[in-house]
């Protein structure tokens, strides 16, 4: 733990923000209001970096051990999805598997990606649901992300995130998830409820890593 002055959340705003930890990737705090952890915004990628990094990541839409991860996600949406739903996939990435399984599913999906897929027209309508893999942890201002996510998202909208939860057992320093040079915020089950709140969703958990928010009055689940 650290006594210096931290900046207000990029998550909630709150000014209750104190360091949490210290390792090799870098200085992290945590705020007290909506339990986000986040990196120093001193120590972030900037743009450029970001881009050559994620160039780095292979995400072919059709390696096989790719869509079974991502299907840890739509096993759990697209029961739940009405019929003739449309999505959109925000942060894509340079090869968009997800939004071909769900359009595969009979259920279209547009993408955008502010770096592989940077047209806004998708950002102009609302969608029936919104997928966002492996996307949040690099949001640098979080807040700003899912207040366009829920502004995207229909009444009765769902939203699928999957990002890797920090529980409140996880060991940090020994964590790996903070080792990708572009992972910078990290939401445990406190801030998803918070979230939730926030936008008015029910919210329900599943496995190590998703979480599917429900707008409106129907259960996230399904």
């Amino acid at each position: 733990m650290t006594t210096e002055a931290w900046p207000a959340c990029p998550l909630c705003g709150s000014a209750a923000t104190a360091g949490f930890a210290t390792v090799d990737s870098g200085r992290y705090g945590r705020c007290g209001e909506c339990g986000l952890v986040f990196q120093h915004p001193d120590e972030r990628p900037d743009a450029l970096t970001e881009h050559e990094l994620y160039l780095t990541h292979d995400n072919r839409p059709d390696d096989p051990g790719y869509r079974r991860f991502l299907s840890r996600l739509t096993e759990v949406l697209v029961p739940a999805l009405p019929a003739g739903a449309e999505g959109l996939d925000y942060g894509a990435g340079p090869g968009p598997a997800l939004a071909g399984m769900l359009t595969e599913a009979g259920f279209p999906t547009a993408v955008y990606d502010p770096f592989f897929a940077p047209d806004t027209a998708p950002l102009r309508r609302r969608y029936d649901f919104i997928v966002c893999t492996e996307t949040a942890e690099h949001f640098h201002r979080p807040g700003a992300e899912f207040e366009r996510l829920a502004a995207l998202l229909k009444p009765d909208g769902r939203l699928g995130l999957m990002t890797r939860r920090l529980e409140p057992d996880t060991d940090f320093a020994a964590w790996h998830y903070h080792r990708d040079p572009t992972h910078v915020s990290f939401y445990g089950r406190r801030t998803l409820e918070w979230l939730a709140r926030r936008h008015g969703w029910t919210c329900r958990c599943h496995g190590i890593d998703v979480a599917v928010f429900a707008a409106g009055t129907s259960p996230a689940g399904g």
